[in-house]
């Protein structure tokens, strides 16, 4: 016997159908969509697919059985802005009977991680209803209830921001569709800044201790006076600003308020995660990385909608000036601990 299980469009971190919907809220306010936005279906949370694969395994019936499951019926365009107030998005969606499943396959790839191949076959999909045509799931599988959709949404931003995506709908491919290196990876934060620093031997329980002085009394390096700037307009749009300070100048702990940053992670002489408590369009996180022969400091940022990206591309010539010099004030100071006579 077989039993097959038959869905519309699986909500969950690593879908391709919620990382269209998830790139095209955050990328476009304004969106001209073909007449098939109209066309219903029911979506599914990608843990109910799991809950139902994991019961089928005492179920018993007589043959072949296809098992219909989805949510609440709703149309694309629903899913859509229902996803978007979940997000916290206001999004406009104009249908036009213009588009051509080509170009919505054309829109798909061009702000959607996915192929064109697989563009063209949701694209194709969508055309048709896919809602439930018989009532097996609740004869077979009376136990399991159906997630919200805002539920599946919420779950499955929150394992993208925490990074706890498992698998993606690439990971099976043949081609590097995942190739994080080719596009943004929904896993993590969308936008980074990466600068590495040679350690040239120093001990790295020195940097460490060199990161965990940053910030209060010490400053943030020789351009501090931009820092004091970008904390003052955070005060002005009512965040903590840079004059927070700090718990202690040389140690900190899990929690410790770090002027406008808050200690995320800590691994001894290994790694310092400091999680942006100022005022931004998006999420922010500073991280310090130590390893065998080079400092490698990163910012993450994972924007929230247009606004996020237009902010990170203004600020991102100032980061060549304030994180690069960080970083290097950080290994400097390591190196004139190091140098230091130990008595």
């Amino acid at each position: 016997q077989t039993l097959w299980f038959r869905a519309g469009i699986i909500i969950g971190a690593g879908s391709a159908s919620f990382e269209i919907i998830y790139n095209l809220l955050q990328k476009l306010p304004l969106m001209v969509t073909p007449k098939w936005v109209t066309t219903r279906t029911q979506p599914v949370a990608v843990d109910d697919v799991l809950a139902y694969l994991e019961a089928a395994i005492a179920v018993e019936v007589q043959g072949d059985l296809v098992v219909d499951i989805g949510g609440e019926a709703m149309s694309f365009r629903e899913m859509m802005l229902r996803a978007a107030k979940v997000m916290g998005l206001r999004r406009l969606l104009l249908p036009v009977p213009v588009l051509s499943p080509r170009l919505s396959s054309f829109w798909l790839i061009l702000f959607t991680p996915i192929p064109y191949r697989m563009a063209a076959a949701l694209v194709e999909g969508l055309k048709s209803e896919t809602v439930i045509q018989n009532d097996h799931a609740q004869r077979h599988f009376p136990k399991i209830t159906s997630l919200s959709y805002e539920s599946a949404v919420k779950a499955a931003i929150a394992e993208l921001e925490q990074d706890l995506i498992i698998s993606r709908w690439c990971d099976s491919s043949t081609e590097p569709f995942c190739d994080i290196l080719h596009q943004d990876n929904p896993g993590a934060p969308i936008l980074r800044d990466r600068r590495e620093i040679p350690l040239h031997g120093l001990d790295p329980a020195l940097v460490y201790a060199a990161v965990k002085g940053i910030g209060g009394a010490e400053g943030w390096g020789a351009y501090n006076l931009l820092w004091q700037i970008r904390g003052f307009l955070d005060k002005l749009s009512g965040g903590y600003g840079l004059n927070r300070g700090r718990r202690q100048q040389k140690e900190l702990r899990m929690g410790d308020a770090l002027d406008f940053w808050k200690v995320a992670d800590l691994k001894e002489n290994k790694r310092v995660l400091l999680v942006a408590q100022m005022k931004v369009p998006g999420k922010a996180w500073l991280e310090f990385d130590i390893q065998n022969d080079r400092l490698v400091q990163t910012a993450h940022f994972h924007p929230r909608g247009l606004l996020g990206r237009v902010y990170w591309y203004a600020v991102l010539p100032f980061h060549e000036l304030v994180f690069r010099n960080l970083a290097e004030k950080i290994v400097a100071q390591a190196a004139q601990a190091s140098a230091a006579p130990r008595g």
